[in-house]
C-alpha cells in the first residue's frame, strides 16, 4: 500500500465524496481550487487540520502539501492545533465595540473561566475576537465554528447560547 494510500484514509468516505461534491465546480485540471472547501470539510469532521491532514488533502488534491500548508495558516477559519469543539469568536472591531462588542467577550471569559485564544479544560469552547463580521447594526455579533452568525448577543442571549451548546458538547 502506498503512503498515499495509508495517508487518505484519514478522513471518512463520506468527507471523501463532499470533497469530489466540490470538485465538479472546477476544470478537472483545477483540483486546487477546491482547497478551501476541502480544508474545511477536514476539520468539520477531524476539529482541526493537523500536518497529517493537511498531506491528506494535498495529496488527495494532488498539490504540493506545502501549497496547503500556506492556505491553513493564511485564513484564520482554519484551527492548525486542536481547539475546543465550539469556537466562539466575538467581534471585538470598532462599531461591535462601541455597541457592547468588548462587554460580550469580557462577560464570556468570566462565564468560561478562559481568555481569548484559550481552550476550557473540557475541551468544548474556544474563545477568539474576531474582526469586523459584518453584522455592525446587530451588535454585539459572534460566530460560531465560522458558520452560525449570532446577534445582539446580550448577557442573557450569551447564557442562553452556551447552554445550548453545553447540551450539544
Amino acid at each position: 500500500m502506498s503512503a498515499v494510500m495509508k495517508v487518505r484514509r484519514l478522513l471518512s468516505d463520506e468527507a471523501y465524496g463532499r470533497i469530489d461534491r466540490e470538485l465538479t465546480k472546477f476544470p478537472a485540471e483545477q483540483k486546487q481550487s477546491a482547497v478551501m472547501a476541502a480544508l474545511s470539510i477536514a476539520q468539520d469532521e477531524k476539529g482541526w487540520v493537523s500536518p497529517e491532514v493537511i498531506e491528506d488533502v494535498a495529496a488527495y488534491l494532488e498539490m504540493p502539501p506545502i501549497a496547503v500548508h500556506e492556505v491553513a495558516t493564511f485564513y484564520n477559519l482554519y484551527a492548525t492545533e486542536p481547539i475546543g469543539k465550539f469556537k466562539v469568536a466575538v467581534c471585538t472591531g470598532l462599531p461591535c465595540a462601541l455597541r457592547d462588542g468588548n462587554k460580550a467577550g469580557e462577560y464570556l471569559q468570566h462565564k468560561l473561566g478562559i481568555g481569548y485564544d484559550e481552550t476550557t479544560a473540557d475541551g468544548v469552547f474556544t474563545l477568539r475576537q474576531s474582526e469586523c463580521l459584518g453584522a455592525c447594526g446587530d451588535a454585539p455579533a459572534l460566530l460560531v465554528n465560522d458558520k452560525r452568525m449570532c446577534s445582539w448577543m446580550s448577557n442573557e442571549r450569551l447564557d442562553a447560547l452556551i447552554d445550548e451548546l453545553k447540551a450539544q458538547g
